[in-house]
This record gives C-alpha cells, sequence and structure tokens, in this order.
C-alpha cells in the first residue's frame, strides 16, 4: 500500500482572535496622519464582511490601545491592547475573559488596584509627554489617568426645549444626567439623530465648551463677531444667550462656512453676515464690535479623551506653530473692538503656551485688560479640558 496523505487539521481561529488581529493590523497601518475615525472608517468600509458589533469592538481595543500614550510601549502591541482594555473597561468583557481570564475577574477594581495587581506604576510623562508645557492649576495624575475614559456625549438643550428633549429620551430608555439649566450628559454611543430628530431642539457640545458661552453677556442688539467660528456651536450659543444681537461670523475655510450655514439653518438662525477671512493678514471691511469670540485654532489637546490618538503622534513642535498663529490672529482681530469691547479668547489645549501666554500677549501687546483668565477643568467630570479668558479694551 502507498503512504497514506497526511491531513493536517488546523483549529480556526476564535472571533477574539480575529478581533486582535485585525486591530493589530490597523495599529500597524495606521501613522497618525488623519484622524484616527476617518482612517477606520475607510478600513471597515473595505471590509464589509465585518459587522456592526465587529467593528465597535476591532475600534475598542485600537482606542484603547492609543489611550495609553507612550507608556508601556515596549509591550507586543496585542499584550498592550489587553492592557488597555483592562484598564478601560468597567464590566466582564468577553475578549478579555478569552486571553486574560484572571484580568477580567477584577475588571470592577478600581485603576489603581488593577494597577497594583498588576504590579505597574502610572507614569504621567510616559502617558503624556508634554508635561511640562501643561497651564497652572492641571494636576497630572489625575489628568492622564482621565484618558483611559471616553469623555461623556454632552447636548446643550436649546431655550424652552428641555423638557421635551427628555421626555423623548425617557420614552427611549435612554440614561441621562441633567447638569445645571441647559445640559443633559449622555452615554456614549447613542445615536441622538434617532432619538432626537428636531435638530432645532438641541445643540451637541462639550459640558465645558456650553461654560465659555457664560462669559459671552451679550447685551441687546450688540454687534457680536465669532472670528474663527468654523461650524458655529459657539455663535449659536451666543445666539440663543441674547437673539437680538447682529451676528458676523467668519473662518478662513469655505467649506467650514458652508457647514455652519446648513448648522444655522436647522437651528432656526437666520440674520448674520458670513465671511470668509483669513486673520493671519490684518482685516478690513468691518465695523469695530462690541464683542469678539476668538475661539482660537489650537493643539485641541484638552480634548484627546476624545481623540487618543494624538497622545501616540503629536508632535512637542507644533505648541510653539499654534502659540504663534493664536498671536497672529489676535494682534489682527483685537483692533476691531469698540471702546469698552470684551474679546472672549477660547482654546481647547491644555498648553500654557497658547493660555498663559496668550492672555500675556493680550495684556502687553493687543493693550486688553484682562478681567478673567483660568483653565475649565474636564478631567474630573468626563468632559474636555479648556481655557478661556476675557479681556476688555
Amino acid at each position: 500500500m502507498g503512504r497514506q496523505p497526511v491531513c493536517f487539521i488546523f483549529a480556526p481561529m476564535t472571533r477574539w482572535e480575529n478581533y486582535m488581529n485585525a486591530a493589530a493590523g490597523i495599529i500597524d497601518e495606521y501613522d497618525g496622519s488623519l484622524p484616527l475615525h476617518h482612517f477606520l472608517k475607510s478600513f471597515f468600509k473595505a471590509r464589509p464582511h465585518m459587522g456592526s458589533r465587529d467593528r465597535r469592538r476591532i475600534q475598542q481595543l485600537v482606542y484603547q490601545f492609543y489611550r495609553l500614550g507612550k507608556w508601556q510601549e515596549q509591550m507586543p502591541v496585542q499584550e498592550r491592547m489587553l492592557l488597555g482594555a483592562f484598564l478601560c473597561e468597567q464590566s466582564s468583557d468577553a475578549l478579555l475573559n478569552f486571553f486574560k481570564p484572571e484580568w477580567n475577574e477584577r475588571i470592577t477594581d478600581t485603576v489603581s488596584d488593577k494597577l497594583n495587581f498588576l504590579e505597574l506604576s502610572w507614569d504621567a510623562a510616559e502617558v503624556f509627554p508634554f508635561l511640562s508645557h501643561l497651564s497652572e492649576g492641571i494636576t497630572p495624575g489625575a489628568f492622564t489617568l482621565s484618558y483611559l475614559q471616553q469623555p461623556k456625549l454632552f447636548i446643550r438643550a436649546r431655550p424652552g426645549k428641555k423638557a421635551a428633549i427628555l421626555r423623548l429620551l425617557e420614552t427611549a430608555g435612554v440614561e441621562y444626567e441633567t447638569i445645571g439649566e441647559h445640559t443633559i450628559a449622555l452615554p456614549n454611543g447613542i445615536k441622538t439623530e434617532q432619538i432626537l430628530p428636531d435638530k432645532n431642539t438641541y445643540e451637541i457640545q462639550d459640558l465645558s465648551s456650553q461654560e465659555t458661552g457664560q462669559r459671552f453677556q451679550p447685551k441687546t442688539k450688540e454687534r457680536w463677531w465669532d472670528c474663527c467660528a468654523a461650524s458655529g456651536g459657539k455663535s449659536i450659543l451666543l445666539h440663543d444667550t441674547q437673539p437680538s444681537i447682529q451676528l458676523t461670523v467668519s473662518d478662513v475655510r469655505s467649506s467650514i462656512l458652508e457647514n455652519l450655514r446648513k448648522r444655522f439653518a436647522d437651528a432656526g438662525i437666520k440674520n448674520y453676515d458670513a465671511r470668509v477671512l483669513d486673520l493671519t493678514k490684518p482685516v478690513t471691511g468691518l465695523r469695530p464690535f462690541n464683542g469678539i469670540i476668538l475661539d482660537a485654532p489650537c493643539s485641541g489637546s484638552g480634548t484627546w479623551g476624545r481623540s487618543p490618538e494624538n497622545l501616540y503622534y503629536f508632535s512637542e513642535k507644533k505648541i510653539a506653530e499654534y502659540a504663534a498663529l493664536q498671536k497672529q490672529i489676535a494682534k489682527h482681530v483685537t483692533p476691531l473692538l469698540e471702546p469698552g469691547g470684551r474679546l472672549v479668547y477660547i482654546t481647547c489645549s491644555v498648553f500654557k503656551e497658547e493660555n498663559e501666554d496668550a492672555v500675556a500677549f493680550l495684556r502687553n501687546e493687543c493693550g486688553l485688560e484682562i478681567e478673567e483668565s483660568g483653565v475649565i477643568k474636564g478631567y474630573d467630570r468626563e468632559a474636555d479640558t479648556m481655557f478661556v479668558a476675557v479681556g476688555r479694551k
């Protein structure tokens, strides 16, 4: 008899192993050159066989990897993903139970207890290699530990709409928390457009961002300019505070102003002047304003809990570049303040070069009297961290 053929039997990979391999492949391919959520969208579009549950869990693994910043970078990628999952998750996880059942048994422990169990120490300087640039009052340990948890989804109920919004959330069985008069905190992943289809009733806006609006204080029929308006979130907040203002909005990007126009239409705002302006150059053709909102282009470092890939890929040299841009814009904007007018300077940055140093420039070079300045902490309440200053001419 001839030799019988040898049959090799390969056990198929489990779903969890497939997830880990896919996530590791994403991390290997991704280089930080575009936002991670855009990269993931293209990645999953090319793999239509992956269901929504598959995509969601793979995406979680990738984000949890980047939430560790540069800490424990020497670990193999898949081990580091499991470490991220263990520290970020708070309820029993089937994937973690498959690979590390002894970790999954302790999933509800505090982060401190988890680190003690693993005999690891949290190194804030490795997680966030830019600690020397932090603004005053930010606690490095608490700030960096906040990266292990994605900030909540916050919405701002527009005037008179809060009760109706809460009824819809309760009907849909959505857990929520109300904060102050207008803010509602929701779990991440809620599809607001399905539960709250009327876009005229609310704005998606972070808690700290909403709180910057407390500094606007517009008066009836004043002239206000949101000079770096982007898609118009601050302008809508300003308009809701005082609908009678004469509003001008501008941005350097015409495409983003198209988004603003659509957002304004949804919000029912019709009377405004929108302009494409490059504020790195002197501004002409505008009358002076009673108030100016300078929501400056910045590093976005106070929002990296939502985009933790920046912890890994951000270049320190960009801090100085953003700081120089902010000063250039401030120099060209402040001459358009009326005497006695107020400028509200805002960043979503935690870097002193973009915050305290910018305030010093507004005072010393632009001649503004600084009435208030400081960090709006979000890292201790599952929100973004921002900076705001108010200067008067």
